[in-house]
């Protein structure tokens, strides 16, 4: 969500509890400094999606079983709302939140409406001051190390009921954290706290005003954010040390939600998008488009995945599709996909990629496909996930498991197998629409009002 972040006279002071101890937290805080260098990626939960862009960690090996008081190593308590996956680096979670401060605004400060969109809006933009905040907590006790206001605004429109304005998840590389407002700036930091540059990208007026989710992706010191919406789209690849534009390519989308894929693949890099029109991988040298291949739905969520010599991309509102295209492909792939599915693909989720094995649920709901990822052939093929219901959480896989988490907090693991075998079913008693992280023996989700760090003692 976008602008510029102006300095602020405002500090945060929250009281945080985690375990039995109590801290207070505020914006000047002194947190342990890890050298990148020293600090394996494939360990961490550096983006959106893990290490390796397809929500499976090769090194985590988290708790099979849990309930709201069994194996919690902690719970921090969370002002505001959002559904951004917690990211993990070295001794640090971070998070991203808002918070309506209930403030009224001034008629001068109401944003001014666009009146090309507003005949399509469905929700009502509120009158209030919101604050956007970013923490780090401990990984050790979820104490928070430090936390900073971005930028204080009165957002120019609603959002859906189930959404937020902190929808955006944090990247990192071990040196500088960007976090992503999306109309509402980007803010780059190093990972002690200290601002090191924002941008503002323009302002979003997405599909029947539901909100925004513009999380970037950060490869080798270049930034690569999507904006598809119902104004001029565009993606563009910008400088991580700066925020300076490198380049800028539009795009004849209207609103999506994914987040590019980045892909090295025999000496070039890709950046793959999802779109209702096209499907394109861009150079990320110089955007230009390598190859492309019709849509996908209206409403595009779900982030691409790499599979071996292809790239899998899926979506599923009004419509269901998978497609898998060689990343050697060049110019119009239409038709010429490795494989392609139209059926039981998710609207909100993501897939997960474990073992060679696609793994996803229909629509929002409980039923369960898997397929082999090189062939597309079925091996499970919509079969109900029991004890669950309504996802908006994506799955994750680690130590030979899979984890759904549903929107009521309860998760479901089954065995990464040709076959549903059903694990384990852990009741959380807390609202959950984030992606969970893994990280080592850690599992954390972030909750309507927690971020909770699941491990066994």
């Amino acid at each position: 969500m976008p602008y510029v972040c102006a300095p602020l006279l405002i500090v945060l002071s929250l009281l945080f509890a985690a375990g039995d101890s109590l801290v207070f937290a505020g914006d000047k805080v002194d947190p342990a400094s890890v050298d990148p260098a020293s600090v394996d990626p494939a360990s961490q939960w550096p983006q959106w999606r893990g290490p390796s862009l397809d929500g499976t960690s090769s090194t985590a090996h988290p708790p099979l079983t849990w309930d709201a008081t069994t194996n919690i190593a902690w719970k921090a308590p969370l002002e505001g709302h959002g559904s951004a996956t917690p990211i993990v680096w070295g001794d640090q979670v971070f998070v991203t939140t808002a918070i309506d401060t209930g403030r009224k605004a001034d008629a001068k400060d109401l944003p001014q409406p666009d009146a090309r969109f507003e005949d399509n809006k469905k929700t009502q933009s509120p009158d209030t001051w919101h604050r956007f905040v970013v923490l780090a907590l401990d990984r050790k006790t979820g104490h928070v190390l430090w936390q900073k206001t971005c930028t204080e605004r009165v957002p120019h429109e609603g959002h859906h009921t189930t959404h937020n304005y902190a929808a955006a998840s944090p990247v990192t590389d071990g040196k500088r954290l960007v976090v992503s407002f999306g109309s509402f700036g980007l803010y780059c930091f190093d990972l002690q706290g200290k601002l090191l540059w924002d941008r503002q990208l323009g302002r979003q007026e997405t599909r029947s005003g539901w909100g925004e989710a513009v999380t970037p992706a950060l490869h080798e010191g270049h930034l690569y954010v999507n904006w598809d919406h119902e104004g001029e789209s565009f993606i563009t690849a910008l400088n991580a040390t700066d925020g300076k534009t490198l380049w800028k390519v539009d795009r004849d989308e209207p609103s999506s939600w994914a987040t590019p894929l980045v892909v090295d693949y025999r000496g070039k890099t890709q950046i793959i998008t999802s779109g209702t029109n096209r499907v394109r991988s861009y150079d990320a040298k110089t955007g230009k488009v390598i190859w492309y291949h019709d849509g996908l739905t209206v409403n595009c969520i779900p982030s691409p995945l790499k599979s071996d010599d292809s790239a899998i991309i899926m979506s599923g509102f009004k419509g269901s599709v998978a497609i898998s295209v060689p990343l050697d492909s060049t110019n119009d792939t239409t038709g010429k996909a490795t494989w392609k599915l139209e059926r039981g693909t998710p609207y909100v989720p993501s897939p997960v990629l474990a073992d060679g094995r696609v793994y996803f649920t229909q629509s929002n709901g409980n039923i369960l496909t898997c397929v082999d990822a090189e062939t597309g052939k079925l091996l499970i093929d919509r079969k109900r996930l029991q004890g669950v219901s309504n996802f908006y959480a994506s799955p994750v896989a680690a130590a030979g498991r899979i984890y759904f988490t549903d929107r009521d907090g309860t998760t479901v693991v089954i065995a990464q197998s040709d076959e549903l075998e059903v694990l384990a079913t852990n009741r959380l008693g807390e609202a959950v629409n984030a992606s969970p992280a893994l990280a080592g023996g850690q599992l954390f989700l972030r909750g309507e009002n927690h971020v909770w760090c699941i491990a066994e003692k």
